[in-house]
């Protein structure tokens, strides 16, 4: 049965699809089978896995409104041994029609588990909010990544996204774990990167990835392609980051 990892940090603009769908990437590269399930209704994660997610008729809006199965949505990707469970904007009327429902929480948990078989892994790609959608998410999964970038306002808003955390392990989902948190945007140039990731060590004792994300030119330009950095520009030293956090991420969990 597939890892479940939820790719969360409430605050925007930290990286958090960009790591999705590169860590998803390398992973396959190396072997493994993965899915990545696109929860933002902003579908960032579906196009940057070359998906026309404006074109689709069906995404995981229908798939949790239960007029489709999961496993009918599921697209290749470039990657071999890379699919995705795409977006649409048609989900952010989910957040507002699940607010009435029995059982709001469990919807993607229930949708994902005729298919958890399928995968070694499966990353789900979370809104930059805290709302009933990114609680789903949370339910669903085994263990919480955190993309954390590396500026002033990093740990702005991370301990309220550690209570959530906690909050659900200490109801809807006990078996949740931290797997730790991603350093991106990293430039060594400036005192206050290093500033940020000392104090992230300081937050996170034993659950930061040591393998950290440059800032990257190169790696902002690949998602307007529709390519991760693997399909982009593999040479590139933001590829051959993600490549050692994925090798990083196989120890850790002992893949």
């Amino acid at each position: 049965m597939a890892h479940v990892i939820a790719v969360a940090n409430q605050k925007g603009g930290v990286g958090k699809t960009t790591t999705t769908v590169n860590l998803a990437a390398f992973l396959a590269e190396l072997g493994k089978f993965v899915l990545v399930v696109d929860l933002d209704p902003q579908a960032n994660a579906s196009s940057g896995l070359g998906i026309d997610h404006k074109a689709l008729t069906q995404g995981i809006y229908e798939c949790l409104s239960g007029s489709c199965k999961a496993a009918d949505i599921i697209h290749e990707t470039p990657h071999e041994g890379l699919h995705i469970l795409p977006s649409t904007a048609a989900l952010a009327a989910a957040a507002v029609e699940l607010v009435t429902a029995e059982n709001r929480e469990q919807y993607v948990r229930n949708a994902l588990r005729e298919i958890r078989n399928n995968y070694d892994y499966i990353f789900i790609d979370l809104p930059p909010s805290l709302g009933l959608i990114t609680l789903n998410g949370f339910v669903a999964s085994d263990s919480v990544l955190i993309p954390v970038q590396a500026e002033y306002y990093a740990l702005e808003g991370l301990g309220q996204l550690m209570e959530t955390i906690g909050l659900i392990q200490g109801g809807l989902r006990p078996e949740l774990v931290v797997m730790g948190a991603v350093i991106t945007m990293y430039d060594s140039r400036t005192r206050l990167s290093k500033e940020v990731l000392e104090e992230l060590y300081k937050y996170f004792p034993n659950r930061i990835f040591r393998s950290v994300i440059p800032r990257s030119v190169r790696l902002a330009e690949a998602p307007s392609f529709g390519k991760t950095i693997l399909g982009y520009d593999k040479y590139s030293k933001a590829a051959r980051a993600y490549e050692r956090l994925a090798q990083e991420f196989l120890m850790k969990d002992g893949g």
